[in-house]
């Protein structure tokens, strides 16, 4: 059996993955910013290292995974001012639903998920331990700043030339500062924003910081595997690996893994190019577990491009997978499964062992899926009931590394059956036909008939207007 591999960001390569304490493993991940619904870019990260989360269980490691709430921010402050609401009236509204969307799409809840604004202590002692090394200085405005020129490090983790780095996906909003680089570690307190207590006066933590005392505080100033969307490596990363290095003169993370973006047209998807959708317009639009299938479904570093065409193919991927659990696996497994225990029970170590070595090679998604298929194409053809009844659990264990097999047969296939389409969006999709075909977009109007065709939506013109049936 080959050795786990995983792509470090920090080295570029591959590398055998050895646990600082044999047999367990410490994970922390980035987790979302509550001020608004995640978007599908956000829904992507969390599946990719759901799968990774549930590889390193079946593995058989003892798994301590972090997942952090970044419930103090400025796009958080600035919608709850707009709202008229406080703050963690917000959040608690927004983490909320985004439990809500994670649970739809089966992705487990971490060990620990602490938020920024349960830390604010620990945060204070590392801003204070900085402060006694010489890595930080107060601006004019009273806020606390890390100054980058004095580790000199900084800049492995993105690889970037300390002279010629650019400026990252978010911005401090004080430009005060020795250098553009350097880092708000504290914020001294403003009119309408949330504030606490501190040496400093009072005022709030910056966004870098907040991470680095939530991973110290249940991981350790060394642990196994720090992951996020690799949109995070600059500056988010890089400040916290500095600032959390000077404070503890640790290594920090061993590892660090980065998920790829979902793509549109070939573009990240994101809210600061507004071409962006909710993780609910996608679970309310197709089948739930479908999406979850697209989504795990590419290698976790690669870029997932999203289409009509690309959920169709997981809903139809999934449908074969189902149908050949029918009869032979048809309920949801009871207990959970390490490669070695599934072995014990159903003796097909084959398809473990190809399962096992596609998984070791850097969480390789798609060889690991095209072994469920060749699970498939053995329960087809094997002819003793018992034989594909282990085959058939086989697959189902297998299948739930990727958060998929949480339904029975009968529950998957009355879903798919009855699916219906949603009247109030076949009535938006014809009005903007309509508007496309009076300005003359043909494009447009191209692109609403493919998707009324996708839902098997028939419009038929007459002298009174339209109607609509879906074909059966």
């Amino acid at each position: 059996m080959s050795e786990l591999k995983v792509f470090n960001s920090f080295s570029r390569s591959k590398e055998v993955f050895k646990p600082i304490i044999p047999g367990k493993i410490g994970m922390y991940v980035c987790g979302a910013t509550v001020y608004d619904l995640i978007h599908t870019g956000n829904a992507r990260t969390f599946v990719s290292f759901d799968v990774i989360n549930r590889y390193l269980r079946f593995a058989g490691y003892d798994v301590t995974f972090v997942r952090n709430i970044t419930d103090i921010d400025d796009k958080i402050i600035k919608r709850a001012n707009e709202n008229k609401e406080t703050f963690e009236n917000l959040t608690e509204r927004m983490i909320a639903e985004m439990h809500k969307d994670l649970d739809t799409l089966n992705v487990l809840r971490p060990d620990v998920e602490p938020r920024a604004s349960q830390v604010i202590p620990e945060i204070i002692n590392i801003c204070l331990e900085l402060q006694d090394k010489g890595y930080t200085y107060q601006n004019s405005d009273g806020d606390l700043l890390f100054r980058v020129d004095k580790y000199a490090d900084y800049g492995q983790l993105s690889r970037q030339v300390l002279e010629q780095l650019q400026t990252g996906t978010r911005t401090e909003i004080s430009q005060n500062k020795l250098s553009s680089l350097d880092f708000v570690l504290w914020k001294q307190a403003k009119p309408g924003e949330p504030m606490w207590d501190s040496p400093w006066g009072k005022g709030r933590p910056g966004w870098h910081i907040e991470c680095s005392a939530m991973n110290n505080k249940f991981l350790g100033s060394n642990f196994d595997i720090h992951g996020g969307g690799n949109d995070l490596m600059f500056p988010h990363h890089e400040n916290e690996r500095a600032q959390s290095c000077c404070a503890t003169e640790d290594k920090f993370a061993n590892y660090w893994l980065h998920s790829g973006m979902v793509m549109i047209d070939k573009e990240k998807m994101s809210k600061s190019l507004n071409n962006f959708f909710t993780a609910r317009t996608l679970l309310e639009k197709y089948d739930t577990e479908a999406v979850r299938f697209f989504l795990a479904s590419a290698q976790y570093r690669s870029d997932l491009n999203y289409t009509t065409e690309n959920i169709e193919i997981a809903t139809k991927s999934l449908e074969r997978l189902y149908t050949a659990l029918k009869n032979n696996s048809d309920k949801v497994l009871e207990k959970s499964y390490t490669a070695k225990t599934l072995k014990e029970e159903f003796k097909c170590d084959l398809y473990v062992d190809k399962f096992v070595e596609a998984m070791n090679d850097d969480f390789n998604a798609p060889e690991a899926i095209a072994v469920l298929f060749e699970l498939v194409t053995a329960i087809n053809i094997e002819k003793d009931q018992s034989k594909q009844i282990n085959l058939a659990n086989t697959l189902r264990a297998l299948g739930n590394v990727f958060g998929i097999f949480y339904k029975t047969t009968e529950q998957f296939f009355k879903n798919t059956d009855d699916l219906e389409v949603d009247p109030s969006y076949i009535e938006e999709l014809i009005a903007k036909r309509a508007k496309a075909r009076e300005e003359k977009d043909w494009s447009t109007a191209d692109a609403v008939r493919d998707e009324l065709n996708r839902l098997n939506v028939v419009v038929e013109d007459g002298l009174n207007g339209y109607t609509w049936k879906v074909k059966k």
